[in-house]
């Protein structure tokens, strides 16, 4: 939702949305038939939970809660259910896995989580590391920033991975790709990193696929041996649990790889996506290049990919056929695409950015930026979109705000990052990568 990397889909946000939840039956009996009316109350709660967080937002699911409970002493024991909470925590913020002792205490968190977002609170601190051992030119450049809950990876030109832990900030670990011959100076760059589990997955552009054990041995083991003569150059990387995803340019016919994640085979290779940037696909083999294409995936088990002239969706499943293939008139900056759970995000060249729905395109907002003609980093997470652009980043809601200008990031700091070269956000941390170098991370984690 690499370039910029989504942040991974197995972090636990991997949910769907409040509609798509089934709840157990509406009502069991006791043996004596008489009608239990703790699950049928669990089942009305939850549904106002969706509805409010429908109508007037995420936030808003807590007040309406609280009335709820304040019914009678029936209702107000039904909100001391764990499991309650845990429904509630799925619907409302799309969470499957648990960080804190109880499911309860999870849904406070993300709720003031998501409220220090909001009002943009955060703390902010750049992540050291040791930048030795760097044997090209321009190989500290950071190429795409993959995040899950408990960590940050960041991918570099040299083909180096840096592991750093979020509760830390420390840099924990590096991994590298096998040695092969190089078919240019930066053959070997990381091209995008998926977080799965206890796995680390990344891609260079010369197509190799390395996997790596996060908290086994600092070393990585080839998966798949790239084949650039055929395929052309790797230029983007993503994926989740179940997929892997590559975006090839320098091939005719061959810009979209698809990789079971299980059984790590290659399961589809196709589309012409990237043919209009074949010769530029050959090019990021040897120079810094601008961004040729970009994808990543859903919730869904969709891919959305992008190039500057049209966009792709493809079901992962099905991928023979795609959902959709639109060309765009204004033509879309690259860098700007991103997805969140069922919904993605791009910005056209006259600056307008445009949310929808990857499966059936319907519009969730869109807004102008204001940024025309310039480039634009961009990600997004549950409620909110963020743009960089000459070193500022803006934040905008794209949920209940329905593209409303909220603040910009580093406004308070009093101070530019630079030129990004990439950029990821989830519900609790943002993270960019400067031209200069440096790691930037902000934390809106609630206190």
């Amino acid at each position: 939702m690499s370039s910029s990397s989504s942040s991974s889909s197995e972090d636990g946000n991997g949910a769907r949305r409040g509609g798509d939840f089934e709840g157990p039956p509406l009502v069991r009996r006791r043996a004596n038939n008489e009608i239990w009316p703790g699950p049928f109350v669990e089942d009305l709660v939850v549904q106002v939970a969706i509805d409010a967080s429908r109508s007037d937002g995420r936030l808003a699911a807590a007040a309406a809660l609280a009335n709820v409970f304040q019914v009678c002493s029936t209702w107000l024991a039904v909100s001391r259910s764990d499991p309650l909470w845990q429904r509630l925590t799925s619907v409302v913020w799309g969470r499957t896995s648990c960080m804190q002792a109880t499911w309860r205490e999870e849904y406070r968190y993300r709720h003031q989580t998501a409220q220090n977002f909001r009002a943009g609170r955060s703390s902010h601190q750049t992540l050291h590391f040791d930048r030795s051992n760097v044997d090209i030119p321009d190989g500290l450049t950071c190429r795409c920033l993959t995040l899950s809950d408990t960590h940050l990876a960041c991918g570099f030109a040299d083909g180096t991975v840096r592991l750093f832990d979020l509760a830390t900030r420390l840099h924990l670990c590096n991994f590298h790709p096998h040695h092969r011959d190089r078919l240019g100076r930066f053959s070997r760059a990381v091209s995008g990193i998926i977080i799965t589990n206890s796995k680390l997955i990344f891609a260079t552009l010369d197509g190799d696929i390395h996997v790596a054990i996060i908290d086994g041995q600092p070393h990585a083991r080839r998966a798949h041996m790239g084949n650039v003569m055929d395929d052309g150059a790797l230029v983007d990387f993503t994926g989740c649990g179940l997929w892997w995803v590559g975006l090839y340019a320098g091939a005719p016919g061959r810009a979209f790889h698809i990789w079971d994640g299980n059984t790590e085979e290659l399961v589809y290779v196709n589309t012409t996506l990237t043919d209009p940037e074949a010769v530029m696909g050959w090019h990021t083999l040897t120079e810094l290049t601008e961004t040729i294409g970009r994808v990543r995936v859903t919730s869904l088990e969709s891919a959305v990919a992008c190039t500057s002239l049209r966009y792709m969706v493809l079901d992962l499943r099905n991928p023979g056929f795609p959902l959709h293939d639109q060309e765009s008139r204004r033509g879309l900056i690259v860098t700007s695409l991103d997805t969140k759970n069922e919904a993605f995000i791009t910005v056209d060249s006259r600056g307008w950015a445009t949310a929808r729905r990857a499966d059936t395109l319907e519009e969730v907002c869109s807004f102008n930026t204001g940024l025309r003609n310039v480039n634009v980093m961009g990600c997004m997470n549950l409620g909110y979109a963020l743009m960089c652009a000459a070193g500022i980043i803006r934040v905008w809601g794209i949920e209940h705000e329905q593209g409303q200008s909220l603040y910009s990031l580093n406004e308070n700091e009093n101070e530019n990052i630079g030129h990004v070269n990439a950029m990821v956000a989830d519900d609790r941390h943002v993270a960019a990568a400067s031209s200069d170098t440096t790691i930037h991370l902000w934390d809106f984690g609630a206190q």
